[in-house]
């Protein structure tokens, strides 16, 4: 883990085994990913990038839990399930969904069938 990435939790070290266990199952499920820390999120990548991570505030203050990152994906529909926090359609046919994480128990199966359709979902567009 690059220094880049620890000064990215620095006010929030409690989040970042929450990270961890996330970029842990994307780079070892997924081929070809790059991570970008920018300043207000860390995303994933193929082609085109297909998720992030962040501090994003995706539910009210008195509902999230003192150490949280929030998940971001792109899908080419809706997901419906009641894990996701926010959902938009800033255009036609693509769909981004907020999902806050608080364990890495979350970091589960469905959520990465989620990170692997947004990868494909990124890799399909020119």
């Amino acid at each position: 883990m690059g220094p880049d990435i620890l000064f990215f939790f620095d006010k929030r070290p409690g989040a970042l085994p929450l990270y961890e266990a996330l970029e842990d199952r994307i780079l070892s499920e997924l081929d070809d990913v790059t991570v970008k820390v920018q300043k207000t999120q860390i995303t994933f990548a193929n082609r085109r990038q297909f998720g992030c991570a962040s501090f994003l505030p995706a539910r009210r203050a008195k509902d999230r839990p003192e150490d949280y990152i929030t998940v971001t994906l792109g899908l080419h529909r809706r997901l419906d399930s009641p894990r996701v926090d926010k959902v938009s359609e800033p255009y036609p046919g693509r769909w981004t969904h907020h999902l806050l994480i608080a364990s890495p128990a979350e970091i589960d199966d469905e959520l990465m069938d989620w990170v692997r359709e947004a990868a494909s979902f990124a890799e399909s567009k020119r």
